[in-house]
């Protein structure tokens, strides 16, 4: 295969004259001789299996351009080019953006509330758009390749809800009684989301958002190899509960600025019995995903933030399920309490901690 800078000077008849790799993703920013730069982006392996290079990268190609053309949304990159059987896109460079998490992490929440509201506005604005024009979607996918609607929908973490099942009973936490009827009655939701069927990236963390550092507190998604119609509240789980790289992500801001966006294009998300059934049935399948993790993580040292981040977790997606799935979110609250216990090391005040306190790696 040739070179990545040919393959851009050869899809943009342009000369490239300046290659920057853009850490940690597979991405590089080309520079041209005419002027101006964009962005490179290809595929490396992924642990999701059935997602190979071309599979990811036509879906990646498909939904920009669903956004951009079929849409007219200014979220996220445009397609400038792509190389479908090279599996490489060339994007519009979004600079001086920069990565929302690293900002963050460098100066915590307070400074950038502007910044988290437009993160939340944006994945909202998102969801409301796309709600109802899966049909288009998927009319643009599928000139590129085969589609499935039903794999995009059940979500492409499907089977880990119930390794997490299988690993919370093993630790003697199991999901048993009225916490299995809700459990069952969530995940009906989440696979059959009504008005809430929307695009989503599949991967809504503030690692996959960009906004300028200083002045407007805009907001552009990336990141849509793995883009599909499902039910939208995923979208707004890290909003409520803390993802990989944090142990709080309690803020309103965001989540408050996702639902106004939300309610735009789904009225349904001013229901406060929908939508926070909806939101409760992803938050809590979003916990029982990561408890597929236990294993792994008892056989860490102690002192290692990812035991703490998931007893953090499991107590963030009870607080919004208690009420709603009263018995579901209990079973959570009781694992967490297991989980103090089991590890002394986690058994931390996270109440008091300001909103994207991050996870030390």
């Amino acid at each position: 295969m040739i070179g990545r800078p040919a393959q851009v000077e050869s899809l943009l008849s342009a000369t490239v004259v300046g290659w920057e790799p853009v850490p940690p993703w597979s991405v590089a920013r080309a520079r041209l001789g005419a002027g101006g730069s964009v962005i490179a982006k290809w595929t490396r392996p992924h642990v999701i299996q059935g997602w190979d290079a071309g599979r990811r990268t036509r879906t990646e190609v498909a939904a920009l351009r669903f956004l951009a053309d079929d849409l007219d949304l200014d979220l996220a990159p445009r397609v400038l080019a792509a190389d479908l059987d090279g599996g490489l896109v060339v994007l519009e460079d979004l600079s001086p953006r920069t990565p929302l998490d690293g900002l963050l992490r460098t100066d915590g929440s307070a400074p950038h509330a502007g910044r988290l509201a437009a993160f939340g506005r944006a994945r909202g604005t998102l969801n409301a758009a796309t709600a109802g024009r899966a049909a288009t979607y998927y009319a643009r996918l599928s000139a590129l390749g085969p589609v499935s609607p039903a794999e995009d929908r059940a979500g492409h973490f499907a089977g880990h809800h119930e390794r997490g099942l299988r690993a919370a009973d093993a630790f003697g936490a199991p999901v048993t009684g009225r916490a299995a009827g809700e459990l069952a009655a969530a995940v009906a939701e989440l696979r059959e989301p009504g008005p809430f069927l929307a695009l989503s990236n599949s991967d809504p963390e503030s690692n996959n958002v960009l906004v300028h550092a200083a002045g407007e507190p805009d907001a552009r998604l990336i990141d849509f190899e793995f883009a599909g119609y499902t039910h939208c509240l995923h979208d707004a789980v890290c909003l409520h509960v803390p993802g990989p790289g944090w142990l709080s992500v309690a803020d309103p801001g965001p989540a408050d600025a996702y639902r106004r966006a939300l309610a735009t294009g789904v009225p349904e998300a001013e229901d406060d019995r929908r939508y926070g059934f909806g939101l409760a049935a992803a938050c809590l399948w979003y916990a029982l995903v990561r408890v597929e993790r236990l294993p792994a993580l008892d056989a860490r040292p102690p002192g290692d933030d990812s035991r703490a981040q998931l007893v953090a977790t499991l107590e963030a997606a009870a607080g919004v399920a208690n009420g709603v799935l009263p018995h579901l979110a209990g079973w959570a609250g009781r694992t967490a309490e297991l989980l103090r216990r089991r590890w002394p090391d986690a058994d931390r005040e996270f109440g008091g901690l300001p909103p994207y306190t991050p996870r030390r790696r």
